[in-house]
């Protein structure tokens, strides 16, 4: 599913945010990334998501180099991808059911499909009661699992999650991770940055460590 050969990754004169990283992820895994702030987690994650080109090496996902995708063929990569934020990222003006089908809208999907899609993903996180609530009017949790939502409204192949418990208490952290779990049950890839130690040892799933741009441990599925 995901490979990296010889990644690398530079800012500036000789600032590697990553450096000489070689990893596998299989289809159908359920992986923590973590490390320390500045490991490169972030950076990894933008990187599979096509924000950000490596200025050396290779990513690979279902065999093919993300480096070399045409225009087209990068917009159709990103709707196969789902990506979840720590900040949740909603939209204020906006209900939540125009939230999540706000990305059926733009892949010009039918508008029933849309609605179709939305109601399930929504019952699915268990917020189909809030359908017009406004993102204020949602707990932290409620808000992550819109955004969760949001991110398999599209049916993805790969989920990858960027600190998606970040903002949220203990409680809260272990129901968003169940959700992620529920997820990679049905056949989702599933990815998730965190420096809780805590939280992936409770999940129980296999471990990447970066430091400083470098992977410096792979702990392998319990």
């Amino acid at each position: 599913m995901i490979e990296t050969q010889s990644l690398a990754k530079t800012y500036g004169r000789g600032m590697y945010a990553l450096k000489e990283l070689s990893l596998k992820i299989d289809k159908g895994e359920f992986v923590f990334l973590t490390g320390p702030s500045g490991a490169g987690k972030s950076t990894l994650l933008r990187l599979l998501l096509l924000e950000e080109r490596p200025s050396e090496g290779e990513v690979m996902v279902n065999g093919r180099n993300l480096s070399h995708l045409t225009r087209d063929e990068t917009q159709a990569y990103r709707r196969t991808v789902g990506f979840v934020f720590q900040d949740f990222k909603l939209i204020p003006t906006k209900t939540i059911f125009e939230n999540v089908s706000f990305v059926g809208r733009v892949l010009g999907k039918p508008i029933e499909q849309q609605r179709q899609n939305t109601y399930q993903v929504l019952k699915w996180v268990g917020l189909q009661h809030r359908l017009n609530a406004l993102p204020e009017e949602l707990s932290g949790g409620e808000q992550q699992r819109v955004a969760i939502a949001r991110a398999l409204v599209n049916d993805p192949h790969l989920v990858l999650a960027d600190e998606p418990t970040g903002n949220l208490d203990p409680d809260l952290s272990l129901e968003i991770m169940n959700l992620f779990r529920d997820m990679n049950s049905r056949g989702t890839t599933v990815l998730v940055a965190t420096h809780d130690r805590e939280l992936i040892k409770w999940v129980g799933r296999r471990v990447i460590t970066l430091d400083q741009g470098l992977l410096v441990g792979q702990e392998p599925r319990p």
